[in-house]
């Protein structure tokens, strides 16, 4: 039968500081209760961790785009060599006063851009010409500017008896776009941003608008035609279709992931995962790193001079190289990555543990065991391993963090946990893809933050508790 060590008065001393320190304390009750809320995550979450959202359910928190175009007049028509028009379509608002716009003179109403006599040139002398655009300016008062744009020409068999010419007048005002959203489901009135530019509008025109929107909110596409100080503007309201990721709504306030998840169903069950990692990982490196490290310091001479020039060779080995390569011939798994993971983390602890046992093998306790006749394993076991405790609690938090820490950098990179497993480094690489999801990056890095808060300040309690220097006094 298996005797557990016993736990040396000096060791229930430093517990008992330990729970005086009220910040460490109190920390690692809400770590346990952060574990807790993980392995109860089935029954905390009203999804599973890989149930896709129904579209059906957000159709109401859709949004709709609003695009306010100025309307400007555009009119086509021929001209001949001579520069009369022909075949006019659309141009009294370039000509006004004139009763019919055929058989006027461009010249008489327009003062023409230095490159156009020679693009007309090219193409009435039946000579390839590329496309032109260029801004006229009207001769006569009030003076007004169009755009004339001549398409490309290619030679032809005979020479054009005329050309083909298209006017656009010069935009008065700016584009602008809006993004809304109805105030809630059912409801005419909406949310609508930028907000700053949305009050600038006259309330006639936020009136005439309102009404696109409810139009729009209800999955059509709408067109209206209004006047905004003085200017005309086409209003068209297009509503967004449900996509993924999807900013937070009703029913799911973490928002959903690009892959349809609900973010706060991912969070938990990524809690679960990071903590159960970190915590399996740690046990295992701290296990690894007491057999090593105990059997270099206990024994000593050549066979601790021949281990730690091993390890010093395995340290040398790349630790990611060796996960991908790993990865790539058989697969990723949670225990695939903690055991190679395990294999190169206890190395810093056996360091510790080595030289604790270094040490105390020649204190008077361990000389007089030795005399008693015990075998190698009992002293290790009963006299050294409780005295030699120290580092190794203190360290246990922050190597925790450092855990924690390397999965959520191993996930971010793509070389972690399968796909599609909770977690939070696979959320926060979803929100590097997505900036504008903000939700994919604000509440996972806040869990992330929170766990390594509270395991750090466990730590910080630990070290106080059982620093020794803390407590020394020195008389003369």
């Amino acid at each position: 039968m298996i005797r557990l060590p016993q736990i040396s008065p000096p060791t229930r001393q430093r517990w008992q500081r330990f729970r005086q320190h009220r910040r460490g304390w109190w920390s690692l009750w809400l770590l346990a209760a952060l574990f807790l809320l993980g392995l109860a995550a089935p029954l905390l979450c009203r999804f599973g961790p890989r149930e896709v959202m129904d579209t059906a359910a957000f159709e109401r928190y859709r949004q709709t785009t609003l695009t306010l175009t100025p309307d400007t007049a555009a009119g086509r028509f021929n001209l001949t060599a001579e520069g009369r028009i022909t075949r006019a379509e659309n141009c009294a608002p370039f000509f006004p006063g004139l009763a019919t716009v055929n058989g006027a003179l461009l010249t008489n109403h327009w003062q023409l851009s230095p490159e156009l006599p020679a693009a007309l040139a090219l193409r009435f002398a039946n000579q390839a010409a590329p496309a032109l655009e260029t801004t006229l300016t009207a001769a006569t008062q009030p003076p007004q500017q169009a755009t004339l744009v001549l398409a490309p020409y290619e030679a032809r068999e005979t020479p054009p008896a005329s050309v083909r010419i298209t006017l656009r007048a010069a935009a008065t005002a700016d584009k602008q776009s809006f993004t809304a959203r109805a105030a809630a489901p059912g409801e005419t009135t909406c949310h609508v941003q930028p907000a700053a530019a949305w009050q600038q509008l006259p309330p006639a025109a936020r009136s005439a608008l309102a009404e696109c929107l409810a139009q729009a909110f209800t999955g059509h596409e709408a067109v209206t035609n209004l006047s905004v100080a003085g200017s005309a503007f086409v209003a068209r309201c297009r509503p967004a279709g449900v996509a993924w990721p999807h900013r937070p709504v009703p029913g799911h306030w973490m928002g959903v992931d690009v892959n349809g998840y609900d973010v706060w169903t991912r969070l938990v069950y990524g809690l679960r995962t990071s903590l159960t990692f970190g915590l399996l990982l740690v046990a295992w490196a701290m296990l690894l790193g007491f057999v090593i490290g105990a059997v270099q310091g206990y024994f000593g001479g050549w066979f601790d001079i021949l281990a730690q020039r091993l390890i010093e060779i395995w340290s040398a080995l790349p630790f990611l190289y060796v996960v991908i390569l790993i990865g790539a011939v058989f697969g990723r798994s949670l225990l695939l990555l903690l055991l190679c993971y395990g294999l190169f983390n206890w190395i810093s602890l056996s360091y510790y543990m080595r030289a604790e046992f270094l040490r105390l093998r020649h204190r008077p306790f361990v000389e007089a065991a030795r005399c008693q006749g015990l075998s190698h394993a009992r002293i290790i076991w009963r006299h050294l391993l409780p005295n030699a405790l120290t580092p190794q609690l203190t360290l246990f938090p922050f190597e925790l963090v450092g855990a924690i820490g390397a999965l959520t950098a191993l996930d971010f990179l793509g070389f972690g946990l399968p796909p599609l497993t909770p977690s939070w480094g696979e959320l926060l690489q979803q929100a590097q893809q997505n900036r504008a999801a903000w939700w994919l990056a604000l509440y996972p890095s806040s869990a992330l933050f929170l766990v390594m808060l509270l395991t750090v300040l466990i730590g910080e309690g630990l070290r106080d508790a059982f620093d020794p220097k803390a407590r020394t006094k020195l008389e003369g």
